[in-house]
């Protein structure tokens, strides 16, 4: 699997301000060099957050489970749990959740994923076109707690998940 990064949403970012969102990748795709698992990083295009997901062999004990069961199976879960769990769809190459196959890898992934739209996450595509923070004192409160998980913070949680899941592959 070739590691590729797509910019797709260049021209909608600017729109939510400054922010290490403007120069970053809307879409990596890599191989894990410890696991051998497959890993994406896609970003949201109406929230503006990244979300991470590890694909799994149809062999995978996982491989078909929905994320709720998936993420109580397993050992450790990354940033808000398990929040994704389905097929590749090779029609959203580009801006979906699915990889660019190479010959003869397989295709039939799972994807078990995690999004950083949780409380005190920062959206900076919600931020730009709520207006709350113009409207109330509490939402500004709120809003400067609130971190940006960037493509360092999820390439690191995409890892600690590959590595987990691989655990459980082996999983009498």
């Amino acid at each position: 699997m070739k590691t590729l990064e797509y910019h797709t949403l260049d021209d909608v970012k600017k729109t939510w301000g400054d922010g290490p969102w403007l120069t970053e990748p809307d879409k990596i795709q890599w191989l894990d060099p410890e696991t051998g698992l497959p890993c994406l990083i896609v970003r949201n295009p109406h929230l503006g957050i990244l979300c991470g997901y590890v694909g799994v062999s149809s062999t995978h004990p996982l491989h078909g489970v929905d994320y709720g069961p998936a993420s109580d199976a397993i050992e450790k879960n990354p940033h808000g749990g398990l929040t994704f769990a389905d097929k590749c769809h090779p029609d959203a190459e580009e801006t979906g959740i699915c990889h660019k196959v190479e010959e003869g890898e397989d295709d039939n992934v799972w994807w078990l994923g995690f999004d950083c739209g949780h409380g005190f996450d920062l959206a900076p595509g919600f931020e730009s076109r709520s207006g709350m923070a113009a409207v109330s004192k509490a939402w500004k409160d709120f809003s400067a707690r609130q971190a940006y998980r960037d493509v360092s913070f999820v390439k690191g949680e995409v890892a600690e998940l590959a590595k987990t899941l691989k655990a459980h592959e082996t999983r009498p």
